[in-house]
C-alpha cells in the first residue's frame, strides 16, 4: 500500500533549551509536498530528515506553509535556492505577508509590545523583533483557498483555522483519518488546546478554529508543536 504521509522531526537546540517541530510530508499521485519547513537555516536538517525517511528532496513539488511565523516559513527561501522547481504555496491573506509585499504581522505585534515591556524583557523582545527584521521572504507561486481538495495524503482538503494569524490553513484528511493543525492547536495534558495563546493575533477566532478542529473527530491530529495525537 503506497504511504500516504510522513511526519519529520527537526530538533534544535539553544542551551538548555530543545524544541522539537513536526512538518509532514504528504504524497500525492503527481506531487510530493512539504507541510512546513522550519526555522531559517533548517535545510541541511530538513534534507537529512527527508533522506531517513526515504524521500529524495528533489521530489519535493511543494511547500505549504500554513502561515507567516518563522518556524514555519523560515527556510523556504533557502528549500527554493536549492531546488527551484518547487512551487511554493500558502492561503491568499498569509501569502503578502510571506512574500514581503506586506510587513510581517508578527513583527508589528513584536514591535508593538516593545515599550510595554518591563526593563529585564526589552532585551528579548529586541531579539524577538530583530529575527522577523532578518527574516527572508519567498514569492508565493500559488495561493491556497478553504474546502480546496487534493489527492495529497490519500485525499485531502484545504481548513481556514484563524485566529493565531489571519490567515492560518490546516489540512484534513476527507477520511477524518489525521489533521495537520500547524499553530491551530497543540498537545496539551493529552487534549487539544490553542498554541501560544498569548501570541494568538485573535484569541477568540483561535478559539473557535479549535473547536472546530476538534469536532472534525479526526483519528490523528499532527500538531507542528507536540507531534502526533489520537482520538
Amino acid at each position: 500500500m503506497d504511504r500516504a504521509y510522513e511526519i519529520l522531526n527537526l530538533c534544535y537546540q539553544s542551551g538548555d533549551m530543545e524544541q522539537t517541530l513536526f512538518p509532514v510530508v504528504l504524497f500525492g499521485k503527481k506531487e510530493t509536498v512539504l507541510v512546513d519547513c522550519g526555522y531559517p537555516g533548517s535545510l541541511d536538517m530538513l534534507v537529512e530528515q527527508l533522506y531517513a525517511h526515504n524521500i529524495q528532496p528533489s521530489a519535493l513539488t511543494r511547500l505549504v506553509l500554513t502561515h507567516q511565523d518563522d518556524d514555519h516559513m523560515g527556510a523556504a527561501a533557502e528549500l527554493k535556492e536549492a531546488y527551484p522547481a518547487i512551487k511554493i504555496s500558502a492561503s491568499d491573506i498569509e501569502a503578502p505577508y510571506i512574500s514581503g509585499e506586506l510587513k510581517n504581522l508578527r513583527l508589528q505585534q513584536g514591535e508593538a509590545l516593545q515599550d510595554k515591556l518591563p526593563d529585564d524583557q526589552k532585551a528579548f523582545g529586541e531579539q524577538f523583533c530583530g529575527r522577523y527584521r532578518r527574516l527572508r521572504s519567498v514569492r508565493i507561486d500559488e495561493p491556497l483557498f478553504p474546502q480546496t481538495q487534493f489527492d495529497w495524503g490519500g485525499g485531502c482538503e484545504v481548513i481556514s483555522s484563524p485566529g493565531h494569524t489571519p490567515g492560518h490553513i490546516s489540512i484534513r484528511a476527507l477520511d477524518h483519518s489525521y489533521m495537520i493543525t500547524g499553530d491551530a492547536a497543540v498537545i496539551e495534558g493529552k487534549k487539544l488546546v490553542v498554541a501560544n495563546p498569548e501570541y494568538c493575533l485573535d484569541p477568540a477566532q483561535a478559539r473557535r478554529s479549535l473547536e472546530m478542529i476538534v469536532l472534525y473527530q479526526c483519528r490523528r491530529y499532527i500538531c507542528y508543536h507536540g507531534g502526533s495525537f489520537r482520538k
